[in-house]
């Protein structure tokens, strides 16, 4: 039986007169590559932030490892966010005057690892993320696949319980959207949980969950095997039930 990591219920969301999430109900299971699609304006980032604390209902709850975190302070809620949590948004939104290195190690002393555990990991992450020839670069003089590579090293640094990603490769290229899909996949197989949002098909197939939202509500879910490759199989499955939804 599947474990609840985030449980949220009744979750509603408004930014002014305008509600975006409508008393959603849903749970994020420790250990799955769970994604959320839907088209634009369906809700999906804002999903994403409210389960992550980012933001503040307006009504329901959010439980994380079964503790209670709707009304957390600001204090825990970073805590949480620099310590259990990852992140990952389609901008890098590294800092611009760091190099990638020192954005990854900067991301680990937050995190409270000590400086000797932080620069173990780091040069690690560097290897992994295939960005040895890279680190020493300013995140404007890297790649669009450099930059968002070193931002996933700086998510995982920390050895988040799960890491949370809204559109990671939704400014990248085909081939940088590949490297960068391949470190998810990589970082599940080994047990990492994974909430990530995208409107792409491709992303979505790295998933052994996907949800679909629809004008703030979850319409749909479909439970695939854990990704082991490219297979036309489950291309084809993910698509039928996209086109039945509507997508």
């Amino acid at each position: 039986m599947k474990k609840t990591m985030i449980s949220g219920k009744g979750i509603t969301k408004s930014f002014g007169e305008n509600t975006v999430l409508h008393g959603i109900d849903v749970e994020i299971y420790a250990g799955d590559f769970t994604v959320i699609m839907g088209s634009s304006g369906s809700g999906k980032s804002t999903l994403l932030y409210a389960l992550s604390g980012m933001d503040r209902l307006n009504g329901g709850q959010i439980h994380y490892r079964e503790k209670d975190i709707t009304n957390a302070s600001e204090k825990e809620l970073t805590r949480l966010r620099s310590e259990d949590f990852g992140f990952v948004f389609q901008r890098t939104h590294l800092i611009s005057n760091l190099t990638l290195y020192e954005n990854i190690r900067m991301a680990g002393l937050i995190g409270a690892l000590s400086d000797k555990e932080t620069i173990t990991r780091a040069d690690a992450l560097i290897t992994r993320m295939n960005l040895d020839g890279a680190k020493d670069r300013l995140p404007s003089q890297a790649s669009g696949g450099e930059a968002q590579r070193a931002a996933v090293a700086r998510a995982a640094i920390n050895k988040p319980s799960i890491l949370f990603a809204d559109e990671p490769t939704g400014a990248l290229n085909k081939a940088n959207s590949e490297e960068v899909l391949n470190l998810f996949s990589a970082l599940h197989s080994e047990g990492q949980s994974v909430l990530l949002v995208t409107h792409d098909k491709e992303a979505a197939l790295r998933g052994n969950r996907v949800l679909y939202l629809e004008d703030g509500e979850i319409i749909g879910e479909l439970n695939l095997p854990v990704y082991a490759g490219k297979d036309k199989a489950r291309e084809e499955k993910l698509s039928t039930w996209l086109e039945g939804l509507g997508w």
